[in-house]
């Protein structure tokens, strides 16, 4: 059993790595055709380290005519304002769903989790035609006020609020502490995992948000780096090293934030697993 064991768990690992490569290989080839000329590009054979670091493609996606940092600042500013928004409702929901009793609260929190069946391209139209009469259509608040709310958000919080013990807030009671001042100085802290496995999802999510921002977005200056790289596509006719390049410099935040909060990612997946 013993033997049988090691070479199930020596298969299972080898092949986990074979994917692992399989699917890191296209980002060792960007990051790499990024740095050389676009002779280089496709020479054969192949070398993954340029004998001619090309820093010249960077400079020309940043500082040159296609305004490509100009739709980077576009679209930091979309993804942190929905971000912020999204993991603040979140957290209220979340609080009210799981330490506020009042009547129909679990059947309310059912339906609105019902809404998740409801696919999303569904409500792209009639949000187009509520953003034209509101008056955001064409605009960053477009993008930013759909994302600010979050079903799998409020679930994720409401979940992991769950396990935390009810005498925490009858005590803050006690002394005098307000429902909000509960929320977000007792019990939210204790959510840290949730939370900043949320900023990592819901980070991703709107930085990788190219329907919405097609739909929604016609004005050149508001374009998100995502509307951005298809533009630069066309306006570079497939200069493979300059769109490598530019596709590098719009998924290094993604790497960042990921880089910067993975310890705490994998407990918060698991959190909403423990009691529901």
């Amino acid at each position: 059993m013993n033997k049988n064991h090691k070479t199930a768990k020596i298969i299972c690992t080898a092949c986990l790595w074979f994917m692992v490569i399989v699917c890191t290989v296209p980002f060792i080839w960007m990051i790499s055709a990024s740095f050389k000329r676009e002779a280089d590009v496709f020479a054969v054979p192949f070398r993954l380290i340029p004998d001619y670091l090309n820093l010249q493609n960077y400079r020309e996606v940043w500082f040159g005519k296609y305004s490509y940092s100009l739709m980077f600042l576009n679209s930091a500013k979309v993804t942190l304002l929905s971000v912020v928004f999204a993991v603040t409702t979140s957290i209220l929901a979340g609080y009210g769903f799981s330490k506020l009793k009042f009547p129909g609260r679990d059947k309310i929190f059912l339906l609105y989790l019902a809404t998740m069946m409801i696919p999303h391209q569904l409500l792209m139209v009639p949000k187009l035609l509520m953003f034209k009469e509101i008056g955001i259509y064409n605009t960053h608040w477009a993008l930013i006020l759909p994302a600010a709310f979050s079903i799998y958000g409020v679930f994720m919080v409401r979940q992991y609020m769950l396990q935390i013990p009810e005498e925490l807030s009858e005590a803050a009671r006690i002394d005098g502490a307000g429902d909000l001042r509960i929320c977000f100085q007792i019990i939210a802290p204790l959510c840290k995992p949730a939370l900043v496995t949320l900023v990592i999802l819901f980070f991703t999510w709107s930085w990788n948000d190219y329907d919405n921002a097609l739909i929604f977005i016609n004005n050149k200056d508001l374009y998100t780096i995502n509307l951005g790289l298809v533009n630069f596509m066309d306006e570079t006719g497939l200069k493979y090293s300059l769109i490598m390049a530019a596709s590098v410099i719009s998924i290094l935040p993604i790497f960042a934030i990921f880089l910067a909060a993975q310890k705490y990612y994998i407990g918060g997946l698991t959190a909403g697993g423990v009691k529901g």
